[in-house]
């Protein structure tokens, strides 16, 4: 008898782990993620699976804004290398996103010639962050670690299976040495 309560107790136990490990189940890649284009078109994360992602959050009018020029250098250097920028325009520092999807779209492809993916105009803090970055920003979501989105133009790096790797501040360059060594596989 007491060997049955021992080997009913086990098998319980392992039923618990089970159960209790499919629940909870992975972290969602970003690949999980579907949004809307500057354009309005639905976008799949999904469609980027096998790429590294640098992911910024952009303003027109803001001091860093000349990086939509080094954004779009190294994306064209790095775009047939299984790499990709994707562009979410917001809002949330200083007011300095305040033109609608049409508007920012003309202002990056004409100031800039932006080629890269840009998204709607979005919220990247507060009560109304997009979904897109509650992951990026949450380490229960992400898995990776928290951060907060410091101001305009932070770069999140995720890898090519989707998942978050690292960030880069607002006031580092997208062709700093953190990032180009990344997309080049260095350490």
């Amino acid at each position: 008898m007491k060997k049955l309560t021992i080997l009913i107790l086990i098998m319980l136990f392992g039923l618990s782990f089970i159960f209790k490990k499919k629940s909870s189940g992975p972290l969602p890649s970003i690949h999980s993620f579907k949004v809307k284009t500057i354009d309005g078109q639905d976008f799949d994360f999904s469609t980027l699976k096998g790429k590294k992602v640098l992911i910024v959050n952009t303003a027109s009018e803001c001091g860093l804004t000349p990086q939509y020029k080094l954004l779009e250098e190294v994306f064209e250097k790095y775009k047939d290398k299984n790499f990709t920028i994707v562009g979410f325009p917001a809002n949330n520092f200083g007011s300095q996103e305040p033109g609608s999807n049409t508007e920012i779209k003309a202002f990056c492809t004409k100031n800039y010639g932006v080629t890269f993916q840009m998204m709607e105009k979005v919220s990247v803090k507060g009560d109304d962050m997009c979904d897109v970055y509650k992951w990026l920003t949450q380490k229960d979501k992400n898995g990776v670690g928290s951060s907060i989105v410091k101001w305009n133009f932070q770069k999140y790096m995720i890898d090519e299976e989707g998942h978050l790797v690292d960030s880069v501040s607002p006031g580092k360059k997208p062709n700093c040495d953190k990032i180009i060594n990344w997309i080049e596989g260095k350490k």
